[in-house]
């Protein structure tokens, strides 16, 4: 009924957001302390439904962009909590809490972008029923991928052992959580698996929006004499693989843009060939890029916008084979895989790279089956499409839509 009654929600209008008419659309989101990836997610969200309030367990004001303060932004009764702002981890067992009581079932369509707690929302009440759609960056990572979470944290033995009893209570919660919404939507092929593998449910892909209209080649330049990492300086992004490589390879030049609580152990163990630039400016990271003989990419990521906006500048990439990195490199085409997650097989594969084989504009045609206008129109359909059915409609049957839309720009 909802998505009879609803079917023109969805619609992109002329300036590019979505035409709402009379349905009522609320966005979730776990917290809104901190600016990342999520965060770019839910910018594309509020452009496409201005309307919409965005629901979330907290917000510091101060810590993220003036533009939010626009926004309709409604937190739970976790804003009241001392210091959660600044150590929102501490609270993890008020998260469940907290979005189990935001009721939101008042509205025709639920979007969450969802990495933690927030596709909990009571979407169904005496009042009625919200279509709820959850726009997936991971099954909650320190739930279901605790030990690869306590590297990147930092969490020591007996700590994790203490936590044990609240995880797995945690877990049952997620999981339940999870089979209360209507429509998953997964951010890359990896994240589509686990969706399957831990919720046992099935979804479409939508990859995240890059922004390849600023990230473009520079107008004749030749590759440089550098390779190129833009990173957060931390465990499991594997910068030691790159550097360990490097320290084999004094030949060849590595340039680390990004900072993080590992820069230190990092450049202990560099060689003169490495070079450490800190944190730079968007214009300087674009500088870079452009300039670069590839983009080094070591670690394991859900998708990773990085080396997308480096093929944006039409460079190409050298990445792990796994997670998101599969569905955007093109071996042999737009740059290499190494095979195994170890400092000889990223070597390997350096010491035999020859930038000018890979065409920049191959690169370039790559970044934009993922740029911010693709985004747009390929979630836009979906949602056009699940509000429209009087039926459930088959997850292939979806993703096959999605892709004709994409394909007619």
């Amino acid at each position: 009924m909802v998505g009879q009654r609803n079917a023109e929600l969805s619609m992109p209008s002329q300036n590019g957001t979505a035409s709402q008419g009379a349905a009522r659309v609320a966005l979730v989101h776990d917290w809104l302390n901190q600016q990342g990836g999520a965060e770019n997610v839910l910018e594309e969200l509020v452009h496409l439904y201005p309307d919409a309030p965005v629901y979330t367990s907290m917000y510091d004001r101060r810590a993220m962009p003036d533009a939010y303060r626009a926004w309709d932004i409604r937190t739970t009764f976790m804003q009241r909590l001392p210091g959660v702002t600044r150590h929102h981890q501490k609270y993890l067992a008020a998260y469940p809490l907290a979005f189990q009581r935001t009721d939101v079932s008042d509205y025709d369509l639920v979007i969450s972008n969802k990495s933690a707690f927030c596709h909990g929302v009571q979407t169904q009440s005496a009042r009625g029923k919200a279509l709820h759609v959850c726009y997936c960056l991971t099954p909650t990572r320190f739930l279901w991928l605790f030990d690869h979470y306590r590297e990147r944290e930092n969490i020591g033995g007996l700590a994790g052992a203490a936590l044990q009893p609240l995880l797995s209570h945690l877990r049952r919660w997620d999981y339940a959580a999870a089979q209360r919404v209507d429509h998953f939507v997964a951010i890359s092929s990896e994240i589509q698996r686990r969706i399957r593998d831990i919720y046992h449910r099935e979804s479409v892909v939508i990859h995240p929006p890059v922004d390849t209209d600023y990230f473009r080649p520079a107008q004749a330049q030749p590759p440089g004499d550098y390779f190129l990492i833009v990173s957060r300086l931390i465990p499991y992004k594997r910068i030691d693989l790159a550097v360990e490589a490097f320290r084999a390879m004094p030949d060849k030049k590595l340039v680390i843009v990004g900072d993080g609580r590992d820069r230190a152990a990092l450049a202990a163990r560099a060689t003169p060939n490495i070079t450490f630039l800190g944190r730079q400016p968007r214009e300087r990271v674009r500088e870079l890029l452009q300039g670069c003989r590839a983009f080094l990419f070591p670690g394991l990521e859900d998708f990773g916008i990085a080396p997308v906006e480096a093929l944006s500048a039409g460079r190409p990439v050298i990445a792990f084979a796994g997670g998101g990195a599969l569905d955007t490199v093109a071996p042999g085409e737009t740059g290499e895989f190494f095979t195994d997650q170890s400092a000889e097989s990223l070597r390997a594969v350096v010491d035999r790279f020859d930038a000018v084989a890979y065409d920049p504009a191959a690169c370039r045609r790559q970044a934009e089956r993922f740029s911010t206008a693709q985004f747009r129109t390929r979630l836009t359909t979906y949602i056009d499409t699940v509000l429209a059915a009087s039926q459930p409609v088959e997850t292939a049957t979806m993703q096959r839509t999605i892709e004709i839309a994409e394909a007619a720009g």
